[in-house]
Parts: C-alpha cells; sequence; structure tokens
C-alpha cells in the first residue's frame, strides 16, 4: 500500500530557528504543523573562552579544533574578531587539524576558508568523533595535545570525558548558549495541546527541545502529566543522542530517521505515522 503521509495528522515541532522550514516540511508531507519555538541561541561573545582560545591558538598552543555545529562555527569566528584580524584567525586555524561533526560545519568552515581535516560521519554523535580521533591515532597523536572543543549550547560532557581518558587535553570553548524563547506562549500551548491529546505526533530535533519543555511544564504544575501523554503520542527523535536525553526521562522513542536529518526526520515519520500511531494507540 502506497504511504499517504500524515493523512493529516497533528505534528508538534519544537524547532526554533527553521520553523518555517519544518512546518513546510509537515505540511508537504500531508500533516497539519503545530510549531511551538522553544529555544533561543545566546551569544556569549563576551566569554572569556573565547579570548584565552584565541590568544592560545594564535600563539601555536592548540593542536586540534572540534567543530560541533555550523552556527558554531560562524558564531566563534564573529565573536574572535574582538581578538584578531579574521584573516589570522583563519590562517591560524589552516595550520592545526580540523574535525568537523557533519555537513554544518564543515560548509560554515568552507565558508571561512580554513580546510577541513577529518569529517566524523553520520550519525555524528560524540562516539563517532572520538571513532574518527582514534582511527587517525597515528596522524593525531593525542597524549598531551590542546584540543579544543566548539561547544553547541550545553556542555559535552561525554566528549570532554573521552578526551581526556585519551590523555588529551580538552579546551572547551561556548560561543553560545540556550535559553528558553522570550514568548513561551507556544510552549505552554504545546503542553497543553499534548495533555489534551491534541497531537499525534511530536518530532525532536535536539535534546534541549525535551528540556525546555519539562522546563515550561514544571512552571504549569504540569510535568507528570506532561511525560504521561508524550507516552502516548508518537515521539520520533533525529538522532541517537536526542534519543538517549529522551530515554533518560522514561519516554518511549518509536523511530529515528535512516539519516540524521530533518528532511529524513519528516519524510521517514509521515511515511510510518498510520503504523507508529496504531502501535501506540491501539486504533
Amino acid at each position: 500500500m502506497k504511504s499517504v503521509g500524515f493523512s493529516g495528522l497533528r505534528v508538534l515541532s519544537l524547532e526554533s530557528r527553521r520553523a518555517r522550514e519544518i512546518a513546510h516540511l509537515i505540511e508537504s508531507n500531508g500533516g497539519q504543523p503545530v510549531v511551538a519555538p522553544s529555544t533561543r541561541e545566546v551569544p556569549l561573545a563576551a566569554s572569556p573562552e573565547v579570548g584565552s582560545f584565541v590568544t592560545a591558538l594564535l600563539q601555536g598552543q592548540i593542536q586540534a579544533v572540534i567543530f560541533l555545529t555550523g552556527v558554531g562555527t560562524r558564531a566563534l569566528a564573529e565573536a574572535a574578531d574582538a581578538f584578531c584580524p579574521r584573516q589570522e584567525f583563519v590562517t591560524a586555524l589552516g595550520r592545526i587539524a580540523i574535525i568537523a561533526r557533519g555537513p554544518k560545519p564543515v560548509a560554515a568552515l568552507r565558508e571561512l576558508g580554513v580546510p577541513v581535516t577529518f569529517t566524523v560521519p553520520e550519525p555524528n554523535t560524540w562516539r563517532e568523533i572520538l571513532q574518527t580521533l582514534d582511527a587517525n591515532a597515528e596522524k593525531l597523536p593525542m597524549q598531551g595535545k590542546r584540543i579544543a572543543v566548539q561547544e553547541h549550547g550545553a556542555p559535552s560532557k561525554e566528549l570532554l570525558d573521552g578526551l581526556g581518558e585519551r590523555e588529551a587535553i580538552p579546551v572547551p570553548v561556548h560561543v553560545y548558549e540556550w535559553a528558553l524563547p522570550e514568548d513561551k506562549a507556544p510552549l505552554k500551548a504545546a503542553v497543553s495541546s499534548l495533555i489534551h491529546k491534541e497531537i499525534d505526533i511530536v518530532l525532536f530535533t535536539a535534546s534541549v527541545q525535551l528540556q525546555h519543555l519539562l522546563e515550561v511544564a514544571d512552571e504549569m504544575k504540569q510535568r507528570d502529566k506532561l511525560l504521561g501523554a508524550l507516552n502516548d503520542t508518537v515521539v520520533a527523535s533525529i538522532g541517537p543522542t536526542t534519543t538517549q536525553t529522551l530515554k533518560t526521562y522514561d519516554i518511549d522513542v518509536d523511530m529515528e530517521p535512516t539519516h540524521p536529518r530533518m528532511g529524513f526526520l519528516v519524510k521517514e515519520t509521515a511515511e510510518r505515522s498510520a503504523e507508529l500511531l496504531h502501535a501506540k494507540r491501539g486504533h
């Protein structure tokens, strides 16, 4: 039987920066999009970590940089402008090993003119980063090396610990953090809609989306009801890292896409939506 997509099902997304794009994808795949932006990126240009990192980089005290996100790569370059000319920063990066966690940081580094030494394969988690480093240990020995990590909103504890276990010296560099949106009304409405079974499917594209949804539910004194409602709703996760966060809260994850990309997430969830909803609700 040929898939007819979401067939009018109500699909919740908590995307912020790409809210319009995911709403269009849901609609194109036959769903009714309900988009509740859950995050706000707050630049940390004044972070002392950025100044310390740039100084160490220019002095040849950093042997490698791991770029985790495209947004963070661009934000770090902009923040570095306060400490040195852009070309000096780019030239310094060009002298060391550059590890990019997937296509988005690769694209951002290409825009800057920084060559990428190693690209991390899908699903682009901290595990694949460490596996990539292990596989290239002859080219980039880690023992005693200072390896900077461009953080993405929250500390990458497992990655930093993994670098430490390999006797590298991790240097975390925060360039932005995630905050709740200034207007929390859509998130509050999403909590209510989930509790009242007005949502059929929820798409998670980042762990922080769940954390902020729970934070708002706490404010509404509806946390337990929300967690119960999520386990009566089809939950689709973009990849292993987000799935692990969901499982930490005992939320059943019904599917992950074949590739950790938003387009694949929407399309493949749409194709399986009837089957997934039947399995979840039994009707």
